[in-house]
């Protein structure tokens, strides 16, 4: 029997080694590298352990090391980690026993001193013992007391490892010594500032360390690090040897495992950054975009590089486009600041992150939508591809991209988000009061002024036939104009005219339908109605009615027929303004007198003044 002794090790690779804080994982201490790793804090409690003591590059080098540790262990397994390495384990065990166990063997001297704890769900194919298959569910510790007989050596059959077409580079064979206290002191004061907060971002990764990630390694890290070491079944100094950091590291980094994360330097966009290439790849053009979209298994992963000309007022109409977009939910955080904006956007089953900046009148971000219920790792990622992002010489050129993709409701290719209705209202006030139709916000989950500010319902009401709603904005506003609402009779047959948004935003400034005051009742005597005779259309419905001097003498309504037979195309209805005064009233706001100087308007003298404090109103989801 050949004995089982640590591996030789050369002063070379010592030094590489002890110095390196990212360096490969040894076939000693080589864990499940096909991103199937699972870090310590996600393991229940009711799943299997195992106490891993080699790994082979090769099958049958693993078959044979595993006949030899089989005449001193009766409960030797063998299994394929993935990426082409075969592991030597015992057990299985409960975490407890496992632990234990392994603190005993240690102490013996019968495993290497870097063996550790591993969990069956990081595991793959068990190839020893034959026809095998480990436990889902954590069995009663079996003995560890090394057998007094030898039993024959039972031949294992070949067995062909499934590769998984992500993992191509080979992890090479870096043999880690186990360190004494002292050494591993001396190797964790060759690490940088940054490599220690690495080390504490994996600890809380882990669940064993909440303070701050200051590089700085106090009570609490030295505290998680023992925990850490406590999870994993190693020696609880405090102090993480050089072979203990690279699984820590390894753990913590094996959410990027299969992504294929290379830099990509983008000239044509002047953007340089880390890209999931086994996941994205590239597309199209579609200024300010470079398009990334899904090649590999993640079907809606998508990533955008986002580049073009512009300072500050530049930036914050893309703050707003990026907004409307199908790829950016309305629920989301988001921040701007004079020259960056950052915003994420939840969908029902897909996340999108974007940020951009502004730097020497050149804009450059991007955009990263990832699928929802994969919140770890996005996060990991989103935060790699944000520390890697470095802006180059060159911007997108703006020519660039498919004509074939121009549309109104698309933004180079991407479909601009779409509201559940939109109809009009205007300002009552120097704060952003809007009075609209009710209808124009019933079952909103959102409801947005002018495509860009969010507003609530102040206070609902029905009056009479109209149904109307006061809405108030979220953020301070202060339009350039309000409407005055007159109490004042006109004669019946003067021109009037309703503000709105006919075609539900389409056409980014209010337009104005004129026609003329047909009756002060609606047609079954309403008091509170006028009758109109104008072309309106449904997106007009909650706008001003204005006389030819601005004054405001009511809100348009919906079309209601008193009877089963439909009504005229050029019937209309307003609401008159006495009942609106009464609605604001009721809502303490307070309605200005109109400006009885004012004389008449010509047409289009009246749409200018009249745009000034027409509102969109959006509703959303």
């Amino acid at each position: 029997m050949r004995p089982i002794t640590m591996r030789p090790i050369t002063a070379a690779c010592f030094f590489a080694c002890s110095t390196a804080l990212t360096a490969p994982l040894p076939a000693l201490a080589q864990q499940t590298i096909s991103g199937q790793t699972a870090p310590a804090a996600q393991v229940t409690p009711q799943e299997s352990s195992w106490i891993q003591i080699e790994a082979q590059s090769t099958l049958l080098g693993a078959q044979d090391r595993i006949r030899d540790y089989g005449q001193t262990f009766p409960n030797v397994a063998g299994f394929d980690l993935g990426s082409g390495w075969y592991g030597i384990l015992l057990g299985p065990y409960t975490a407890e026993d496992a632990r234990a166990a392994l603190r005993q063997l240690r102490r013996d001297g019968l495993v290497p001193r870097d063996s550790f704890v591993q969990f069956s769900s990081r595991l793959k194919q068990q190839f020893f013992p034959i026809d095998a298959q480990f436990a889902e569910t954590a069995p009663a510790a079996p003995a560890t007391t090394p057998k007094v007989s030898e039993p024959a050596p039972t031949q294992a059959p070949a067995v062909t490892p499934t590769l998984e077409t992500a993992e191509l580079t080979p992890i090479p064979k870096v043999y880690i010594p186990d360190e004494t206290r002292a050494e591993a002191q001396r190797s964790e004061r060759l690490l940088s500032r940054d490599d220690k907060k690495e080390l504490q971002r994996a600890l809380a990764w882990a669940g064993v360390y909440a303070a701050a990630i200051d590089g700085s390694y106090g009570r609490g890290t030295r505290g998680a690090m023992r925990a850490w070491q406590a999870q994993q079944g190693f020696d609880e100094t405090g102090i993480l040897t050089t072979g203990e950091r690279a699984i820590l590291l390894e753990q913590f980094n094996a959410v990027f495992d299969g992504l294929g994360l290379e830099v990509v330097r983008e000239a044509k966009a002047g953007i340089e950054m880390l890209v999931p290439t086994n996941i994205v790849s590239f597309d199209a053009y579609a200024p300010p975009f470079a398009r990334f979209t899904a090649s590999g298994d993640i079907e809606q992963a998508q990533l955008l590089m986002i580049s073009q000309d512009g300072a500050e007022p530049e930036l914050r109409g893309l703050y707003d486009i990026m907004q409307t977009l199908e790829i950016v939910p309305s629920e989301g955080a988001r921040q701007i600041r004079d020259d960056t904006f950052e915003m994420e956007g939840i969908g029902d089953d897909f996340i999108s992150y974007t940020f951009a900046e502004t730097k020497r009148a050149k804009i450059k971000g991007f955009t990263l939508i990832w699928p929802a219920g994969d919140e770890p790792r996005r996060a990991r990622i989103v935060q790699r591809l944000k520390d890697s992002f470095t802006p180059i010489e060159g911007v997108l050129d703006p020519t660039l991209g498919d004509p074939a993709e121009q549309a109104i409701d698309l933004v180079a290719g991407l479909e601009i988000r779409q509201p559940l209705r939109a109809g009009s209202g205007f300002f009552i006030d120097d704060q952003g009061t809007v009075l609209t139709h009710a209808a124009n916000v019933a079952g909103c989950g959102r409801i947005s002024l002018n495509d860009r500010y969010t507003a609530t319902v102040a206070n609902p009401s029905a009056t009479g036939t109209g149904e109307l709603a006061v809405l108030t904005p979220i953020e301070p506003l202060a339009p350039a104009s309000y409407a005055q609402l007159t109490g004042e009779p006109i004669r019946l047959g003067q021109s009037v005219a309703v503000a709105g948004y006919p075609y539900g935003g389409v056409l980014r400034a209010a337009t104005l339908t004129f026609g003329t005051l047909q009756d002060l009742r609606g047609l079954q005597g309403e008091a509170d109605l006028s009758r109109l005779s104008m072309l309106a259309a449904g997106g007009d419905i909650g706008g001003p009615v204005v006389a030819n001097n601005n004054a405001v003498i009511g809100m348009l309504a919906p079309r209601q027929s008193p009877s089963a037979q439909a009504l005229p195309a050029d019937v209309q209805f307003a609401i008159n303004s006495s009942t609106l005064v009464d609605l604001a009233n009721a809502a303490d706001v307070t309605i200005e007198a109109p400006n009885s100087t004012a004389g008449r308007l010509s047409p289009e003298e009246l749409t200018l003044q009249a745009r000034e404090f027409t509102v969109l109103v959006q509703c959303w989801e």
